[in-house]
């Protein structure tokens, strides 16, 4: 079995990345090498490299500094512009971009003590403002129109802010003010998005492109065919396993349909799945895939920032959530495998388990000691070097993925192409938080949104589940989280009174769902590339596939007990009822239900024992009391008088199928 590459020219045209020749490549694997011995010294206080790393907000600056001017060498001005090499005018931005990040990183320290950011010298209103104009238009490139957009039209709002419709008027403030407050405050560029950015993400960044580059990929995609593929519906399968061990390699759910939809999609549709069907589950695994611990992606990160939290607390929190995922998912793969006689790939197909594990076993070592060092150490900032050290100390000594210098440039041009993406939009989303925080709007939509649902808290929930939904739809889910965080949560945490956890929890997942719901399905439209499958049959698939995830992020933020907030006894019960809840659901949704059989066998009962059957799996699933009106008792009751009967008439159906087919083959 084979990998793609983990950069491939398919992968580059969905990112719109360009490569060019010559030298080019050379600057973002030193800038990428000299972010990461900065980062080093800084985490680690080694104090080696003082001259940017001794005062905080100068390593900050420095990191932008370094991985945003890349911005204009590796994404065109346009769909247009040339791919293989740099124009001039980009040539001019990157040094420009560079000069502007520059004098913020030398001018850290009076910006610190004087208090710049709010009454500045000219010349650095100027710098403000030219900073502010560079982050709008590196944002655009790398993140996309819609999102700079949003940002740059936000980050004008403090200058009309008092001449806006009543719910958003804020406190106006002037051009010159607004400047220097967006590029020198820490509620601004440098708040706290890019803060955990600097503190938390780089590390576990470097550490995924590294399993990406050493094969980690291809042993996990490997480790998935020879546990899964001789299964029914082995290949979908193995789709919703390595993608979810994919999924803390990349953070990126095109990046996990790229890499392992290649494989997992044709071997899907050798067995017998649909084009449409194959691509929807690769997509929604790749979905689930960066909600997975222990590496969620730097979303998760950034939440712990927010949260002033472990980022340990979160990836624990997020474990039960996603096992409800993939179980759903698996299942529904299982009961559609059982339902069409579906069967797994050939043992000769496969590759060997024991050498698999022979060749990758340090891959799993690896991750033990990252999880170790981030549940029981503590060490989230440095655990994540601690593990690339060693991976890559043993994969030079195993003769099975040796590292040539091709590799190693590769690694560091990979990596800076993520910090460039990243470090972009969380600049951008930090001209949106600053403009709401010089305003004060930040501190009133809260009341607003508590003041338009009317105080109920299930009308608020849907309220945040829809915006997350459609902020998800034209932003990156880490911009429309960070935006939902100021804007939403507080309202939720304190006129809902939900835990904090499970709403941050909450608006993440939404944000995620418009990966795999139409009309805008970004996840599903790339499997559906792969699979050469219509895109908006696929967008459906995926939805149906995936309709696990709408319902779970209302369990566990009405019942944070789903995420290990509350007594071990309240915390069992509420699990066993959420797997008891998803079995039904997921069976129900392809006509297959575990221990039943065939519900297609009630023949014109088949709709209202389905019907029956989900909606009281639903009700089994949602913890009773809070906002919902009815307790545990009451709903799991109902659910029974639901569950009970549906079961017992496809039961009954059932035995008469195999009864009539039993006696048609006597003769």
């Amino acid at each position: 079995m084979t990998q793609a590459p983990a950069t491939s020219p398919d992968r580059d045209n969905v990112s719109g990345i360009r490569r060019p020749g010559g030298f080019w490549p050379w600057v973002p694997r030193l800038f990428t090498l000299a972010l990461t011995l900065f980062t080093i010294d800084y985490l680690f206080n080694l104090q080696l490299i003082n001259v940017v790393t001794q005062v905080e907000s100068q390593f900050f600056y420095t990191v932008v500094a370094l991985m945003l001017p890349l911005v204009f060498l590796l994404w065109p001005m346009n769909r247009y512009a040339a791919r293989d090499r740099v124009p001039w005018y980009d040539i001019m931005l990157f040094v420009a971009s560079a000069g502007i990040c520059g004098f913020f990183v030398v001018n850290a320290e009076p910006i610190l003590d004087q208090g710049w950011e709010y009454a500045a010298p000219q010349y650095a209103v100027v710098m403000s403002f030219l900073f502010w104009v560079t982050v709008v238009e590196a944002i655009r490139r790398a993140g996309g129109l819609p999102i700079a957009i949003i940002v740059g039209l936000a980050s004008l709002y403090p200058i009309f802010a008092d001449v806006v419709p009543g719910p958003i008027q804020g406190f106006p403030s002037s051009p010159e003010q607004t400047a220097i407050y967006l590029a020198m405050s820490r509620e601004g560029i440098m708040g706290i998005p890019l803060q955990a950015f600097a503190n938390l993400v780089i590390g576990f960044l470097l550490f995924g492109v590294a399993l990406q580059k050493t094969g980690g990929g291809k042993f996990f995609i490997n480790l998935a065919f020879s546990l899964l593929g001789h299964v029914r519906g082995g290949p979908a399968k193995v789709a919703v396993f390595s993608s979810g061990l994919m999924g803390s390699m990349s953070g990126s759910v095109i990046t996990n349909v790229m890499t392992t939809g290649v494989m997992s999609i044709p071997a899907m549709r050798r067995v017998g799945f649909g084009k449409s069907y194959a691509a929807g589950v690769e997509a929604c695994a790749s979905t689930g895939g960066v909600l997975m611990p222990p590496v969620m992606g730097a979303t998760a990160f950034i939440m712990a920032a927010f949260l002033n939290i472990p980022y340990g607390t979160i990836a624990l929190a997020a474990v039960v959530p996603s096992v409800l995922y993939f179980l759903g998912l698996f299942i529904q793969i299982d009961a559609y495998a059982a339902r069409y006689d579906l069967k797994g790939l050939a043992a000769e197909e496969l590759p060997s388990l024991k050498e698999t594990l022979k060749e990758g076993w340090y891959f799993i070592f690896v991750f033990v000691l990252l999880i170790w060092m981030l549940f029981f150490l503590r060490q989230e900032a440095t655990a994540p070097f601690y593990a690339t050290a060693l991976l890559l100390v043993i994969n030079q000594v195993l003769p099975y993925q040796r590292w040539a210098w091709q590799d190693v440039e590769d690694f560091f041009f990979d990596a800076g192409k993520l910090f460039a993406e990243l470090i972009a939009i969380l600049a951008g989303v930090g001209l949106l938080v600053g403009a709401l925080s010089v305003t004060g709007l930040s501190g009133t939509i809260a009341n607003d949104l508590i003041y338009l649902a009317g105080g109920n808290t299930l009308v608020l929930l849907m309220m945040g589940a829809l915006t997350s939904f459609i902020l998800g739809i034209g932003m990156t889910v880490t911009a429309a989280y960070i935006f939902l965080a100021v804007a939403l949560a507080p309202a939720l945490v304190n006129g809902g009174g939900m835990d904090p956890l499970a709403v941050h929890l909450f608006i993440l997942y939404w944000g995620m769902l418009s990966f795999i719901t139409p009309p805008v399905a970004l996840g599903a439209f790339a499997a559906a590339t792969v699979a050469g499958a219509r895109a908006m049959e696929t967008g459906i698939q995926a939805m149906r596939l995936g309709s696990v995830i709408y319902f779970i992020p209302f369990l566990f933020v009405l019942n944070p007990a789903l995420i290990f907030q509350g007594s071990w006894n309240e915390v069992l019960v509420v699990i066993l009822q959420a797997l008891a809840g998803v079995v039904l659901i997921a069976g129900s949704m392809q006509g297959w239900l575990l221990g039943v059989g065939n519900l297609a066998a009630s023949g014109v009962l088949q709709w209202p024992v389905r019907l029956a059957l989900i909606v009281g799996g639903l009700l089994l699933a949602v913890p009773g009391g809070g906002p919902v009106p009815l307790s545990n008792l009451q709903l799991s009751a109902i659910s029974a008088v639901l569950i009970v009967p549906a079961i017992a008439v496809a039961l009954i159906f059932h035995r008469r199928g195999l009864e009539t087919a039993g006696s048609r083959t006597a003769n």
